[in-house]
């Protein structure tokens, strides 16, 4: 059997049990389980599962198997806190899976060094930042500012990959660079005087995103076909979230719970993580697996209730504090990751067929 498979299939079990933790913090009908899901439901989904994706595919990227250690840690770390529950274990393993991730960046470092290896070991290290910090007795509210950072410098990182052949501007890996290190140091800001702190997190997170939205090479993919296309919509709607959230942390401050709390966490971790993990997966998961997955117009299904059923929930349940409106437009977020992996399914048993049978599906 291929290793990653079970890595992979960690992660995903870390998914479902987010996702149902999810459900249960919505409040739906379904039923209770022993252990207190909803408690571990952000670890699971960031850490468990986005964190897992992300090591693994660092390590294949390495190709030193003593990398499949981080993927390792945070997949059993994560199966960890669904058996444990917010307990000692699973906080250790998903701390020390990002420390053998920034082992995992230091040797690609050696072979490479360059600014988009520099922000995703920034990501690393506030992966690692966060679950010290979880360790020390902080709620997982405060430390999602670090959450926050992981994300979006590992995605951003790999997007100024992307970014760097097309860019024109002289300075344009200096601003992206000073962008993040502002936005490091507004995450340890908001640590020590959440107050303050906030708004300049949420300032430099703003500044993140208009560096991404000038040069990202999707603003030009966007007017392409097939899957260039699907990335760059993804893409652009997800910075479009992390525009929000980061609008919403400048201009109120810090937040701890409530219908604020809830539009900016969820515009991060569903509306810009969850939509980069969609247009990707095309193109990560058959390099981590080797087997492929084809693009179909299909994919697009998922992706658009996504973002729908993501808007009227900030807008409608949030904002405006419909209840119902808000308990069930997050039930549909929850339908739209299950409906991407059941897309993706169906992309791949077309796929399988003989040419005569999907020309006959087309």
């Amino acid at each position: 059997m291929n290793p990653r498979v079970p890595l992979l299939a960690a992660g995903g079990g870390a998914l479902l049990a987010g996702l149902y933790g999810g459900l249960l913090l919505l409040g739906t009908p379904v039923p209770a389980p022993a252990l207190p899901l909803e408690a571990v439901h952000g670890p699971l989904m960031v850490l468990g599962f986005a964190g897992t994706l992300i090591a693994l595919e660092r390590a294949v990227a390495l190709g030193a198997r003593w990398a499949l250690l981080a993927p390792a840690c945070s997949g059993l770390g994560g199966l960890t806190l669904l058996v444990t529950g917010p307990g000692l274990a699973g906080k250790v393993l998903l701390m020390a899976a990002s420390v053998v991730l920034l082992g995992v960046y230091r040797a690609l470092w050696r072979r490479q060094p360059e600014a988009a290896l520099l922000a995703q070991a920034a990501g690393a290290f506030a992966w690692y930042a966060a679950t010290l910090l979880w360790l020390a007795g902080f709620i997982v509210a405060e430390i999602v500012p670090w959450l926050t950072v992981f994300v979006v410098a590992t995605i951003a990182g790999e997007r100024l990959e992307l970014a760097r052949v097309a860019l024109f501007e002289r300075h344009a890996e200096r601003w992206f660079l000073a962008a993040l290190a502002a936005l490091t140091a507004g995450a340890a800001a908001v640590t020590v005087r959440p107050a303050g702190g906030t708004q300049l997190f949420g300032a430099a997170l703003l500044g993140v995103v208009a560096w991404l939205l000038v040069h990202d090479v999707a603003r030009r993919t966007v007017r392409a076909s097939g899957l260039p296309r699907f990335i760059a919509v993804g893409l652009l709607a997800g910075y479009a979230w992390l525009g929000v959230a980061g609008v919403l942390w400048a201009g109120a401050g810090a937040t701890g719970g409530g219908a604020r709390y809830d539009a900016t966490v969820h515009a991060v971790f569903l509306g810009f993580v969850m939509s980069m993990i969609f247009v990707h997966a095309p193109v990560i998961l058959p390099a981590v697996l080797r087997v492929p997955l084809p693009f179909h117009p299909l994919l697009y299904a998922p992706l658009a209730l996504l973002h729908a059923s993501l808007l009227v929930r900030v807008v409608l349940g949030d904002a405006f504090g419909a209840a119902v409106v808000w308990r069930w437009s997050g039930v549909a977020n929850v339908a739209a990751v299950l409906g991407f992996a059941a897309c993706a399914a169906l992309s791949r048993r077309a796929h399988r067929r003989p040419p005569v049978a999907r020309a006959a599906l087309s």
